[in-house]
């Protein structure tokens, strides 16, 4: 086959794997697409954790014998038993002529393994195809794999002049709502929603999925809070939605027996700055199994958070509003950066619109 079909039946391949968004974590999202005779005849993805892989699904999906076909997988097949068997070994077994690959699966359990195998059976192996595009799709799981901590998306949503809410506070609302509806596809994406005390205080929000295609749990919500000023009250001790409190030594052992009590979870945390070191919480929660969060803070924790490193994008929401007003909040605040030439940079990803706000996706460069 010529590279415009690898690159045409990739790019199907990998829009299967996106409908495991949200399912498959802390696995990564693959699909897989089966051609013989310039025809599809099976299709597949990884639909939940600790189900059939994608290759398997595609091969039990396809509507004739798919001995001397190709196969499209957007990530390298496994070569070890984990929750399922090898997929190398399905490969081989079923006689597929070659296989096509998006990236090379960085886990040490299969980094190269699977391509080995395949090529020692005989099997044509053409890979890194659209290379880049599997390695976004799986920025998450890459991240996991590289640093053993989670991938952090802070998300943020303002006016076109920086605003995050006027003089006075109020906040609502400065997105539309297909943007705010978007927001809940995000909570269902990341299995963690880290906000301040301060927006616990200010806005008693429940922080839960609340997206059309709701599956899976909620994700579980991250407070920071280092002194242990979270309202006994606040719906985010009060429900039955998993929750962790991040505090410091500064916050009561009477607070802290109270959250506990409530069902709640408690992580003590080092100081840094007076704040919750937050190098050390991405640490612990990536142990707890949270492989990603979705950074929904207010202004100085989003600020502490970039200056910490912890952040890897930034999803931004403007909206056509003007407030202005020298008090009102901006995105990110804290104390700031003193020099321009020491500014945050970013890479923007993508610019698109959603009813009348531009949406931008940017990657931060970590120097």
């Amino acid at each position: 086959m010529q590279q415009k079909d690898h690159i045409k039946y990739m790019k199907r391949a990998l829009e299967l794997a996106r409908l495991g968004s949200g399912h498959v974590h802390p696995n990564p999202m693959v699909g897989a697409v089966i051609v013989k005779n310039g025809k599809i005849i099976g299709e597949g993805y990884h639909e939940f954790f600790g189900g059939p892989h994608a290759e398997i699904n595609a091969i039990s999906h396809a509507t004739e014998d798919v001995k001397g076909s190709t196969i499209y997988v957007t990530l390298e097949p496994c070569s070890h038993y984990g929750k399922t068997p090898p997929c190398a070994d399905r490969i081989i077994k079923e006689g597929f002529e070659k296989v096509v690959i998006g990236m090379g699966d960085p886990n040490p359990f299969v980094n190269g393994k699977g391509i080995d195998k395949l090529k020692k059976a005989g099997i044509a192996v053409t890979d890194n195809v659209l290379k880049e595009n599997a390695k976004h799709l799986n920025e998450c799981y890459l991240k996991n794999i590289h640093k053993k901590e989670p991938f952090c998306v802070m998300k943020t949503a303002m006016t076109l002049d920086g605003k995050i809410s006027t003089f006075t506070g109020d906040s609502k609302w400065i997105s539309s709502v297909k943007s705010r509806l978007y927001v809940q596809e995000l909570r269902h994406r990341y299995t963690g929603i880290m906000v301040g005390v301060n927006t616990v205080i200010k806005d008693d929000p429940k922080l839960n999925d609340r997206s059309e295609n709701k599956i899976k749990s909620d994700p579980t919500r991250i407070v920071i809070d280092s002194s242990g000023r979270t309202p006994m009250e606040a719906q985010v001790l009060t429900d039955d939605i998993q929750t962790i409190i991040a505090v410091t030594n500064n916050a009561p052992p009477t607070f802290i027996e109270t959250v506990i009590k409530k069902g709640k979870e408690i992580v003590i945390c080092p100081e840094k700055d007076d704040k919750v070191d937050l190098k050390y919480l991405m640490k612990v929660l990536f142990e707890k199994g949270i492989d990603s969060i979705l950074l929904e803070g207010g202004s100085t924790l989003n600020f502490t958070a970039i200056k910490e490193g912890i952040v890897d994008k930034v999803i931004s929401f403007i909206s056509p509003k003007i407030v202005g007003g020298k008090d009102a909040l901006t995105p990110v605040g804290g104390y700031g950066i003193e020099n321009i030439r020491n500014a945050i940079t970013l890479n923007i990803e993508s610019v698109t619109k959603i009813d009348d706000d531009i949406l931008v996706e940017a990657y931060i460069i970590h120097k």
